[in-house]
């Protein structure tokens, strides 16, 4: 046990004997949710004095960040036992910045407690509160906070609840009177029933018209003064019921913490069964569970249902997910709408510094750090200003690292207004998979569906199931923006498998490009996020207010004037209301106030301006190909996304007039890959690339990018006339950027003994000594198997082949003195980091998981093309030609073998040519240091 030692009751026996309940408490910031928590702890006995936000001392606000902000920031939980009830309380955040904190903590709540402030009544965040309490269906009790300071708004208070709130919410301060039990019988058939019959209506009913939120009682008094805070704890002790759980295990995820040693904490509540210290999930085990209250805990060995604990030991667990029966949780609601660049001190690489901003991702899933690989930079997700002091404070105290945050953007989405079908295919050499998807507009709101309607003749279960996970593991892009898509029900309708060539790999690939493609053909809506206001100004500003809204691209009503006040309520886009509270505040004298919620996503105001803004190339992205690979006589091309369809191995939907794909009639079987063939092929003279035709691709490519007169021809591996001209590579592609300025190198491919030389062999001035150091990239598997020596021994073994690769380099290095990395594809194996080693006197590369060879050579070329004189020995025409567009060196797999025959030949006859009119004796050849240690210093 850590820390004090506290009373609860964990037990088994206790876990029998008394009602065991999650209870959260909410509330607009200030309202006094804090406050109440500690009268409750106190009421309890669970405390001996109460503390204060302001003098920093509460149980519960236990961060320093806390303590001097005197907000709360995280969830927290603390053990309460009264009137045979086993009470674990939890104390939610109550500013807007950290909604998401508080909406996680719905997900294992029996009960919840709102806090209303009886000088404020109900407010903005209210609101969003109680449609969230609707959404997860948690039975409430209201507390009005404050009724020292305001004792005559009792009435209009519960009025404002009924009209604000549910028309149910009843004053349960005056119970057992006709009056009260009048109102309670509103509520259902059978109160009413057995209000008539008896004149009241029983507790245990009133218990469950609570729970099934038929009613709301509400209690009134002060926290601060602990007035009324006995009898609103003895309603809930009277009119609570302990949920019923089953017999198997399960448990729900809320959130993920640390402790001060950094042992990573799963904070979860058991639904089910039983939790034992040393279960196992997924390859980890539980080590401990500990039962927190405040900052101290106690362990225990087992945890019964509706236990609320933190288990360590679990590293695959993240929030909303379940263990044992338990199944994935609905996705949160609230999500932030501002991203913001992180910048950190000179000196700090960003690409280390990611790996611990995870962490903070991890505890709160709401940040949604994002990397620009291009830029190397790193973005992140906040709901506000207070949220981003707040991350701030924390890196620094975690990590020693002072960042900022700069150049702030709304955070938009992506849907489709009609259907569509989305296909792609992976087909590299020894690589296959085919994927159909029906893209279908969703309800607003809805976020990303996921089904499948293919029948198992076709794809049989357990492929099926794999896409469906990759559908779900990846933030899909739309094609507007770059935005993530929401609001969109995708389904599986079709797909291919080879028996032998198919990898899970390979379907990841073809997903990815399906969604994609299909997104091309889409009718794309750009979406942006929208606030709920009110807006409450002195009544002569109401015309003022009124222009600004309309201003503002604002909905609103009619204003409601009361007391010399207009309140205007409505919706307004995000992006419009920024900054809007300040110019309230100075408006009215600083008597305005403006409350904003977040409300969801909708069509956007002014879609063309954003769009062309964000300057974004669908066909130019790397990471996200809307094209397909297919193969031909044992090499890959690209097919782009508007003739794909074409290429299908399977009929798309179109093609077969709405009913179930089939296999394509005229597939045949490719002699390169071993699988079926596509029904459209590139003629036989397309199947190598040589220099000339490279440099002419990347001519009229250059030309085609700048809109001249001439028309690129529209060959299957060529380019068209278009920003990405020949398509995205299998798991990689190139910006537009990249082939600009590259066109005026692309000479042909230096001779094979000519030192990696670059540029044109027919130029005719001469270009100053190129002195930048040499590097050659080898494509490992591409050269074996384009080897005949080397592609009989892989037949054999692979590793054998490999090893001779190696060695072959090994020796080529010797005789060339340049720098040589061989790279090798283990994008199949799952979860494989890239790895990077030393063999001899050459670098080895094994490409991460879901990245290819190419991918990495292609990436390497990009970064280094400039710096370093790199050539690239590889057979591939499609890479030849991004090479090319790098401007870097090219040698295909017959030069570097004929390269190599060369250099090995040369040296044998130096080596076997004696030196003319002189003898060799054995000490000519040793160094002159070994000479000095062995006493000889010249040859008798």
């Amino acid at each position: 046990m850590a820390g004090t030692s506290f009373k609860t009751a964990v037990d088994e026996r206790g876990a029998k004997r008394m009602k065991k309940l999650a209870v959260g408490i909410l509330a607009h910031v200030d309202a006094g949710k804090t406050t109440l928590s500690e009268a409750m702890l106190l009421t309890g006995g669970m405390i001996r004095r109460a503390g204060r936000v302001d003098h920093g001392d509460t149980f519960l606000d236990t961060y320093e960040l806390e303590k001097q902000r005197g907000i709360t920031i995280f969830s927290k939980q603390a053990a309460l036992k009264w009137d045979e009830m086993d009470v674990t309380l939890l104390d939610t955040p109550g500013h807007v910045d950290f909604s998401a904190e508080m909406e996680r903590t719905l997900q294992v709540l029996d009960y919840a407690i709102l806090v209303i402030s009886g000088l404020d009544g109900v407010q903005g965040h209210t609101r969003t509160l109680w449609r969230l309490l609707e959404r997860y269906q948690i039975p409430v009790f209201l507390f009005v906070n404050k009724m020292d300071l305001a004792a005559e708004r009792r009435g209009a208070i519960l009025k404002e609840l009924k009209e604000e709130l549910d028309e149910n919410c009843m004053d349960f301060g005056t119970p057992c009177t006709e009056e009260f039990y009048e109102n309670a019988a509103i509520g259902s058939e059978e109160a009413l029933e057995q209000f008539l019959e008896t004149g009241a209506v029983e507790d245990s009913l009133l218990g469950q018209m609570i729970s099934s939120r038929q009613i709301f009682p509400c209690y009134f008094g002060s926290a601060l003064r602990v007035d009324g805070v006995h009898e609103f704890m003895k309603g809930l002790g009277s009119y609570t019921r302990m949920p019923d759980y089953p017999e198997p295990f399960g448990a729900r995820v809320f959130k993920i913490g640390r402790d001060p040693q950094g042992n990573r904490l799963t904070y979860l509540k058991v639904t089910g069964g039983r939790l034992s210290v040393k279960d196992a999930f997924g390859g980890d085990k539980v080590n401990q569970i500990r039962i927190y209250s405040g900052d101290k805990y106690e362990t225990v060995k087992e945890a019964y249902p509706g236990t609320v604990c933190a288990v360590t030991g679990l590293a695959q667990t993240a929030p909303g997910k379940g263990l044992g029966a338990e199944r994935l949780v609905s996705l949160p609601v609230l999500e932030p709408v501002l991203m913001y660049r992180v910048e950190l001190p000179e000196g700090i690489d960003a690409a280390s510094m990611l790996p611990k901003l995870r962490q903070l991702e991890e505890e709160a899933p709401e940040l949604r750090l994002v990397w620009e690989e291009a830029k190397k930079e790193i973005h992140a997700q906040l709901m506000g200003e207070i949220q981003m002091e707040i991350l701030k404070s924390l890196i620094l105290q975690r990590f020693g690292v002072d960042v900022a945050f700069g150049e702030r953007s709304i955070v938009y989405k992506e849907t489709i207004a009609g259907t569509a079908e989305g296909v792609g295919h992976f087909e590299p050499l020894r690589h296959y998979a085919e994927v159909h998807l029906l893209l279908e507009p969703g309800e607003e709101g809805s976020g990303l569906a996921f089904a499948t309607a293919c029948s198992e003749d076709l794809l049989s279960r357990n492929w099926q199931r794999l896409i469906l996970t990759h559908l779900e593991e990846k933030e899909h892009k739309g094609v507007l923006t770059g935005a993530p898509i929401t609001d969109m029900k995708i389904t599986l309708v079709s797909g291919r498998a080879h028996i032998k060539h198919t990898e899970g790999g390979d379907f990841r690939q073809a997903v990815y490009r399906a969604v994609r493609q299909g997104l091309r053909e889409a009718e794309s809506v750009l979406l942006e996020p929208f606030y709920d206001f009110s807006l409450e100004v002195p009544e002569r500003f109401t015309g003022r207010a009124m222009t600004d809204l309309e201003r503002l691209k604002a909905r609103f009503e009619a204003p409601m004037i009361d007391g010399g006040q207009a309140v205007l309520r409505g919706s307004a886009p995000a992006a419009c209301m920024d900054g809007y509270q300040a110019e309230v505040t100075a408006y009215t004298g600083g008597q305005g106030r403006l409350d904003c919620a977040f409300k969801g996503y909708g069509p956007c105001h002014n879609p063309e301006e954003v769009i062309a803004a964000a300057g974004y190339d669908p066909d130019a992205d790397p990471e996200n190909p809307c094209g397909s690979v297919f193969c031909s006589h044992g090499a890959g091309f690209i097919v782009e996304w508007d003739q794909v369809k074409e290429y299908m191995h399977v009929e798309a939907m179109s093609a077969a007039g709405g009913q179930t794909p089939k296999l394509r009639t005229d597939a045949r079987q490719d002699a390169g890959g071993g699988v079926p063939g596509a029904a459209r092929r590139p003629s036989s003279e397309e199947r190598f690339i040589g220099t000339d035709e490279v440099d002419a691709i990347l001519a009229r490519t250059f030309h085609a990018n700048q809109k001249s007169d001439s028309h690129a021809s529209k060959k299957r591996w060529g380019s068209r006339n278009k920003a990405s001209a020949s398509g995205p590579l299998p798991a990689g592609s190139y910006a537009e950027s990249y082939w600009r300025g590259s066109a005026s190198h692309a000479g042909g491919t230096a001779p094979a003994a000519a030192s990696f030389a670059r540029g044109s062999a027919g130029e005719k001035k001469q270009d100053p000594p190129d002195t930048r150091e040499d590097y050659l990239l080898v494509d490992g598997y591409n050269i074996i198997f384009a080897w005949k020596g080397l592609k009989e021994l892989a037949d054999i073994n692979i590793d054998s082949a490999r090893g001779r690769l190696l060695d072959i380099l090994c020796n080529y290095q010797g005789m060339k003195k340049c720098n040589v990395i061989a790279v090798f594809d283990a994008y199949r194996v799952q979860g494989h980091a890239t790895e990077i080693l030393d063999y001899h006197n050459i670098h080895v590369v094994y490409t991460r998981e879901a990245e290819t060879a190419d991918q990495f050579i292609e990436k390497f070329a990009h970064q280094n093309g400039r710096k370093y004189r790199v050539t690239v020995a590889t057979s591939d025409y499609l890479e030849q030609i991004i090479i090319r567009g790098q401007g870097c060196g090219l040698l295909s797999a017959r030069e570097l073998e004929e390269e190599i025959e060369k250099m090995s030949s040369y040296i044998r006859e130096e080596c076997s040519r004696p030196e003319s009119g002189a003898k060799r004796y054995l000490f000519d050849t040793v160094p002159e240091e070994v000479k000095r240690q062995l006493g000889a210093s010249e040859r008798v």
